[in-house]
């Protein structure tokens, strides 16, 4: 399972996932953080460092904020 960054980290970026990631899957985007999702090896540690609860496993991405998952995959270019 891979995780998508959503909305609450736009402007706010805080680094405290790019620190845990032991694959090292999360790239700046610009305004907010993106997890390469060929690169995510679906461990979670990034889930409970992020200060604003923006990451979720893809299944689990809110309803509000599927375009997300686009914008994720978007970066990468997928």
């Amino acid at each position: 399972m891979i995780h998508v960054i959503t909305g609450p980290c736009v402007g706010v970026k805080d680094s405290a996932c790019t620190e845990v990631c032991p694959v090292e899957c999360i790239y700046d985007a610009g305004d907010q953080f993106v997890i390469h999702p060929e690169e995510c090896i679906g461990c979670g540690a990034c889930v409970p460092a992020c200060p604003v609860s923006a990451i979720f496993d893809e299944q689990d991405v809110p309803a509000d904020q599927y375009d997300f998952i686009a914008r994720n995959r978007a970066h990468f270019s997928l």
